[in-house]
């Protein structure tokens, strides 16, 4: 059996990845299944989440990506709808998430978008504080090795599913 392709979309909150997401996802040509850092930190009951955020919310992002592994090894495609953070609890990140999915083909998309426009969103969205994105960027993991990048200010999340599609499955630039 193959494995299946995993790609992590890459971004702070409000830079588009759900909705990226939800595009890849309405595709006919090809089935995602989804695994994604809101979902994953449902598992955590409140309470801790508040006593020790970091702790428990790191334990679950290494959960998510042995989940990811495993829908890869059922030869099954898959979305990780993430943001790759240092956090001395997660330190090194970006080095566990490679070493964990290490055997499987892993793709990395960075989501970007203007930290002002984020900022609108999430204003707009009502459910993040206004400068949760800005926050995330200061401790966005560096360095990162992006197999494509996307810019969900310039091009609509049906465009941005598309130019990661040609990119990554058909190997076309656009």
């Amino acid at each position: 059996m193959n494995t299946g392709r995993i790609i992590f979309l890459n971004g702070v909150t409000s830079s588009g990845k759900t909705s990226i997401v939800d595009a890849l996802q309405a595709r006919d040509d090809i089935l995602f299944y989804v695994v994604a850092n809101d979902l994953f930190e449902e598992v955590i009951g409140e309470k801790y989440l508040h006593e020790d955020y970091w702790k428990y919310f790191s334990e679950v992002i290494i959960m998510m990506y042995h989940t990811a592994k495993l829908f890869s090894n059922l030869g099954k495609n898959v979305i990780i709808d993430g943001i790759l953070v240092e956090q001395p609890e997660l330190k090194p990140h970006y080095e566990q998430l490679k070493n964990i999915l290490c055997d499987n083909p892993l793709d990395i998309v960075e989501v970007y978008c203007p930290l002002e426009i984020c900022r609108k969103r999430n204003i707009e969205r009502g459910d993040r504080r206004i400068n949760l994105s800005d926050e995330q960027n200061v401790i966005m993991a560096k360095n990162i090795q992006y197999s494509c990048r996307v810019d969900s200010n310039k091009y609509t999340p049906n465009e941005c599913a598309e130019i990661i599609i040609q990119k990554l499955f058909y190997n076309t630039s656009k």
